[in-house]
């Protein structure tokens, strides 16, 4: 086993994360022993390093890793009482691999990095204390590990193998059946469609695989399929009617938005309900894409990783509408920051907790990526004390360029980014579920993270490249399942997965096939751009794997090992779900008379309304979100006539 090398970073200045962690602990009322605040808090990064390195080569690292004008780096064990926190075996440390590419780049034989952060208290404190402290206001139990001391990262098993794709006999389930497969695995399919899938395999006459039933319950997420929006409303009269009250049938949501749009006919708006984003012209000289969706689970069970990957995919979105993407925007949605602990309810992070940890995510992939922050918001309310909202948006332009129509039989199925790994498994599923105090749970494998500068890479290959594909989306929800599927849908592909770049080795088929891992985009290229891609993306260091082949046939085929572990005809994928059914009530509101409304004092109202949350400056978020990146931003947060 190579030695393992352990490096301790620490700020010369007072660490601002260890004053935010002093601050937090004050307003959250945790004391020392004897009602003192918590004070003396440091906090230091630690690199882990395994590798039969010398003296000098140690020196050249330490030289890459601190920066000696902000940062002192010792390889001695630290002393002291302090906490230490780690990323559980499987998640993404983005730290470990820019460790991996400085030691690449210095031809530095390190098999393996790992980082960690460690809190130290300068002051006596009881081990339940500085435990509540990490638990509530640093570490995150769904993808984090913390011990009292030093801890030793763990990776995955090197030497694991995957099983076989699971054969699961649906046809002959009943209704229990059918639910328990449902809970097993995470499904969130209504009752209706677990019908329609035992219904299916039934007609076939064979046994579903684990792949299949992943896959189309990925497609038939809400998210992915919007179901809600697409389902039949039934409304029935003012609460309070009989039962057999006269019911209206009203038309889905999505087809009244549709609609509309239609009957508007903006003339600048060129796409509206089709493909990544959004797409608009104004001027003869390009076109400008507009993308927003909302991470809001994953933000709930990790801050951080929920609303940095939240940015990571609209930015994704607009990459895979063949536009640049220039700027990105947010709104923001929290509970009350100074809810006392004992009324945070069971299973949630406190809202100070998610607040911070969003705001951060944020900052950390814009400012990473190298985009701007140019427009957004901040509002508090208890509604979203465990269902925070975070609502990522993004811009981008283009010349005016010929729609692709791909992709077209023939053409090869390339996986464009990042490695694939647990991270992220099952994304659209647990998007679609209700959030109650069991969510952050199950859904550890559920939140991905982020690598900014990987989509960064993404970016300088594929734009100016868009005369090289005839199809692009990202690796979204759903993974490659909604990436693949969806680009096949009508026209087939045939997928192997053992070509499919891992993480580690392990990982089962239906991982391999669903996970979100950040950063991957699917193109469908003509065998004769495949090279012309490839050196693209070898220029800027974008890993580039050649999957698969459209097929014309209209049937998904994955492959792992060997075996067919998923045939899928795509017409059932993306149109076997049945329609959803909902009732909804229509309520007239009480309009009561007017109302006039007298203050005593104007000016300590005013004064009062000002301080309110909800009105406040917030300014001291918006200086963490660098806001005129690329030069290019005219008008400027906080910058007006006055």
């Amino acid at each position: 086993m190579a030695a393992r090398h352990r490096l301790t970073i620490r700020s010369i200045d007072p660490d601002p994360r260890a004053v935010a962690i002093e601050r937090s602990a004050a307003q959250l009322g945790i004391t020392a022993p004897g009602g003192a605040p918590i004070q003396g808090l440091a906090v230091a990064d630690v690199i882990f390093i395994d590798g039969e390195l010398t003296i000098e080569q140690l020196h050249a690292l330490h030289a890459v890793l601190v920066d000696p004008l902000i940062q002192r780096g010792s390889w001695d064990s630290p002393n002291g009482s302090g906490v230490e926190v780690s990323l559980k075996p499987g998640v993404t440390d983005s730290i470990a691999g820019a460790v991996h590419h400085a030691a690449d780049r210095l031809g530095l034989p390190v098999s393996t990095a790992a980082s960690a952060l460690r809190v130290e208290f300068h002051q006596p404190i009881e081990p339940s204390i500085a435990d509540t402290i990490v638990a509530r206001l640093v570490a995150n139990p769904i993808v984090e590990q913390w011990v009292e001391g030093t801890i030793e990262p763990q990776f995955p098993d090197r030497n694991a193998r995957p099983h076989a794709a699971a054969r699961i006999d649906v046809a002959s389930l009943d209704a229990a059946g059918l639910d328990a497969l449902d809970r097993e695995r995470s499904l969130s399919l209504d009752p209706e469609e677990l019908i329609a899938l035992r219904d299916h395999y039934a007609v076939l006459g064979r046994d579903a695989t684990d792949v299949e039933i992943e896959t189309i319950a990925q497609t038939w997420s809400e998210h992915c399929s919007h179901k809600t929006f697409r389902a039949l409303i039934d409304v029935v009269g003012e609460a309070g009617d009989e039962p057999d009250a006269s019911v209206e049938a009203v038309e889905p949501l999505l087809a009244q938005l549709r609609r509309c749009t239609d009957a508007i006919g903006a003339p600048f708006v060129t796409s509206a309900f089709d493909g990544n984003a959004g797409i608009v012209q104004f001027t003869k000289h390009g076109t400008i894409a507009l993308k927003a969706e909302t991470h809001n689970h994953p933000s709930a069970v990790e801050p951080f990783g929920g609303a940095n990957t939240g940015v990571g995919g609209v930015i994704r979105d607009v990459l895979g509408a063949a536009h640049r993407p220039i700027a990105v925007t947010d709104i923001l949605c929290f509970g009350s920051p100074d809810l006392p602990l004992d009324e945070l309810p069971p299973g949630s992070l406190h809202p100070r907790r998610v607040r911070e940890g969003v705001i951060e995510g944020i900052a950390d992939y814009g400012n990473k990526i190298g985009l701007p922050t140019v427009a957004g918001a901040i509002l508090y309310d208890d509604a979203y004390t465990t269902n925070p909202l975070v609502f990522a948006g993004c811009i981008g332009t283009a010349p005016p360029l010929p729609r692709h129509e791909g992709p077209h039989r023939g053409d090869r199925v390339l996986l464009l980014g990042g490695a694939t790994g647990r991270d992220g498994i099952r994304g659209a599923t647990f998007s679609s579920a209700t959030m109650d105090a069991t969510t952050g749970e199950v859904a550890g494998a559920s939140v991905q993270i982020g690598d900014p500068i990987v989509e960064k890479l993404l970016i300088d290959a594929l734009v100016g490249a868009e005369d090289l594909y005839s199809a692009i989306t990202d690796c979204g929800a759903g993974g490659l399942s909604s990436a693949v599927g969806e680009m096949a849908e009508g026209i087939g592909a045939d997928i192997d997965l053992d070509t499919v770049p891992r993480k580690y080795p392990g990982l089962e088929p239906w991982e391999v096939w669903l996970s979100e891992a950040q950063e991957r985009m699917v193109v469908a290229v003509a065998p004769r751009n495949v090279s012309a891609l490839e050196r693209r993306c070898a220029r800027v260091g974008v890993a580039l794997a050649d999957i698969g082949r459209f097929t014309g046939d209209g049937r998904l085929v994955v492959r792992a090992d060997g075996d067919i572990v998923a045939e899928l005809d795509t017409a059932f994928l993306h149109d076997g779900r049945p329609q959803r059914r909902m009732r909804a009530e229509k309520i007239v509101p009480s309009r009561g008379g007017g109302t006039t409304r007298t203050v005593g004092d104007p000016a300590a109202t005013l004064l009062a309304l000002l301080a309110h949350r909800n009105i406040a400056s917030k300014a001291t978020t918006i200086h963490r979100y660098d806001h005129e990146i690329l030069g290019a931003t005219l008008v400027r947060p906080l910058v007006g006539v006055a």
